[in-house]
């Protein structure tokens, strides 16, 4: 099978053995994007960004903003979204958040609470995306 994985210095680098996008072609002159869950770390230094779910919520969609980007993507691509929260009851101040991201004809999307998060994180989003190949 052919793909490509993305890497991008804009986004935080993998924290395992997992690649942050992989893209495969789907015929027709698309790609799909798969889009590693993104947890609310600085791309430069590596940490955890300080403040509220709403602050990780809005670095998290940074992080997966410019894993998009590396492929020649962006949010109007995304299809298919999954939230992970350490706590159901951020639901509500996440998807503020996330609404500001994809204001008209959102993706599909779950949302889960997990036990827990990589890195006590209090969000992870991952994405499937569909891209044109360039």
């Amino acid at each position: 099978m052919e793909r490509s994985i993305v890497r991008t210095a804009a986004a935080p680098a993998a924290i395992g053995p997992y690649s942050q996008a992989v893209v495969v072609p789907v015929g027709d002159g698309k790609r799909m994007m798969f889009c590693s869950g993104q947890i609310p770390l600085d791309p430069v230094t590596g940490l955890m960004v300080e403040g509220d779910v709403e602050a990780q919520t809005r670095q998290v969609l940074e992080n997966l903003g410019a894993v998009l980007a590396a492929a020649g993507g962006s949010f109007a691509n995304v299809v298919k979204t999954t939230i992970f929260l350490a706590d159901m009851g951020d639901f509500a101040k996440v998807n503020a958040v996330y609404a500001q991201r994809f204001a008209s004809d959102p993706p599909a999307r779950a949302t889960v609470q997990a036990a827990r998060l990589p890195r006590d994180a209090r969000v992870e989003i991952d994405a499937i995306a569909i891209l044109e190949v360039h």
